[in-house]
């Protein structure tokens, strides 16, 4: 894994997550911050819409995250590969993460393998 400001971003999202932390998850975005999921083929955006996944999808699923590796896609993009664990099974995925210049996350791609 390359260590880059950008990938302990990454682990602050996973860990706040896996705690459940929906306050912190939300201050890690933009205001205008967006999840998109392919894999439910729906955007969520900004604060509300964020709240509204992360409650369903990780507190409702009791999700546990665990990052596998991070890649540098470009200068403000990671893609982290993750296995995710709940009351849905198991799956692999990834989040392709855009950050804004003061590290803020402005958009997330999830999408399972």
């Amino acid at each position: 894994m390359k260590n880059t400001g950008f990938e302990q971003i990454v682990r602050s999202f996973i860990a706040a997550a896996n705690n459940f932390d929906t306050q912190t998850v939300l201050d890690l975005f933009t205001p205008d911050g967006v999840i998109e999921d392919v894999s439910v083929g729906e955007k969520f955006q900004q604060e509300e819409g964020i709240r509204k996944y992360f409650v369903t999808f990780f507190i409702g699923y009791h999700t546990s995250t665990q990052l596998l590796s991070v890649e540098e896609t470009g200068s403000d993009k990671i893609l982290a590969k993750v296995d995710f664990t709940g009351d849905f099974g198991h799956e692999t995925g990834g989040l392709a993460i855009h950050f804004n210049e003061t590290g803020l996350i402005k958009h997330i791609e999830a999408y399972l393998d």
